[in-house]
């Protein structure tokens, strides 16, 4: 008997700043091409969702993050058959670098920083517009307009970190 497809486990990582931003990249190469997404990745066997938050994050960017607090998660049902439970961490910067670099270029091809106020403002103009079926002209990967579908309340989640 074939074993049950299950839902794979991501961790995305919303590194912030004291002034409300986050940094954000465009996916490439793989499902949500296109799309903006914060860095993350896939849950390792045996590791915390800080470990693996601190893990990607370094992977990706080349940078060091400390103070990594679990936020929240979303249920995420991709249209290309694909399942994902998206835990939700917040960081900052502790090391020295503090500009992100684009280490796998190939899945992203660069990271800059963007208000978490226009990041939600995307994700509400993306869900509403797919609710209308139009189209966005910035398109967010959509574990994070399931963040801004599942959880309003966290429009200002960032204020006072």
């Amino acid at each position: 008997m074939a074993t049950p497809e299950r839902p794979k486990i991501g961790v995305g990582v919303i590194i912030h700043d004291s002034a409300g931003n986050i940094i954000m990249g465009e996916r490439a190469g793989s499902h949500g091409a296109g799309t903006m997404q914060c860095p993350g990745g896939h849950l390792e066997y045996g590791e915390s969702f800080a470990e693996t938050a601190a893990r990607e994050v370094l992977e990706e960017t080349g940078l060091e993050v400390g103070n990594i607090t679990f936020l929240t998660a979303t249920n995420d049902v991709f249209g290309e058959g694909k399942h994902y439970v998206t835990v939700y961490v917040t960081c900052v910067i502790t090391g020295e670098e503090r500009v992100p670099r684009p280490m796998e270029p190939h899945k992203c091809a660069k990271w800059e920083w963007v208000p978490w106020s226009q990041m939600w403002a995307w994700a509400g103009e993306q869900a509403r517009a797919e609710d209308e079926g139009r189209e966005v002209q910035k398109k967010m990967f959509l574990p994070l307009v399931n963040l801004w579908r599942t959880y309003p309340e966290l429009e200002n989640c960032l204020v006072g970190r």
